[in-house]
């Protein structure tokens, strides 16, 4: 079982972020906010991609599921970025 506060520390770890909360229960499906000026410019699909390389090849093992939202810091700010988690 995985904990979502070392999901936290691995994407904060592997790449810049204005804010990061990831939520889970049972220890292999979590869901998660990020927020990072590595995302301007970037579609979603890509936005994902960058959190999901900081966690490797966790994903798909020990992290079966993260559902993810992400968002720029100016999207963040507009008040887009809603904890629906």
């Amino acid at each position: 079982m995985f904990e979502a506060s070392e999901i936290k520390r691995l994407i904060e770890q592997g790449m810049p972020c204005e804010f990061v909360a990831i939520e889970g229960d049972d220890g292999v499906h979590f869901t998660g906010v990020v927020v990072s000026s590595a995302f301007e410019g970037k579609p979603r699909v890509r936005q994902h991609q960058a959190v999901y390389a900081t966690l490797g090849g966790l994903m798909g093992n020990e992290i079966h599921a993260l559902q993810l939202q992400t968002f720029t810091p100016a999207q963040w700010e507009e008040g887009r970025g809603e904890l629906g988690m």
